[in-house]
């Protein structure tokens, strides 16, 4: 038995993740784990969980891709807005 997905043409997913994210966050967090048997730092293993947090994909919007768009709109992009008198 096969199960494919609705749309053909859409990436591989497993769980949240892109299959790339997935083989991203695997590598990541093998060598943040050597280094912090190495080093003690866990600065690669907060990066790792920080990319895995920000690469979750629900309907084709990522958590990075949202707070992206929040900060264009609100932080970088002028909103412009035209006000008329009321019609009575």
């Amino acid at each position: 038995m096969f199960i494919y997905p609705e749309n053909l043409k859409a990436k591989p997913m497993l769980w949240l993740w892109e299959l790339r994210d997935v083989a991203i966050i695997a590598a990541a967090l093998l060598l943040s784990v050597f280094a912090l048997a190495r080093s003690g730092s866990f600065a690669p293993l907060i990066g790792a969980v920080l990319y895995a947090f920000l690469s979750i994909r629900v309907e084709e919007n990522s958590v990075l891709g949202f707070l992206c768009f929040a900060a264009r709109f609100l932080l970088l992009q002028q909103q412009y807005f035209e006000w008329e008198e009321p019609r009575e």
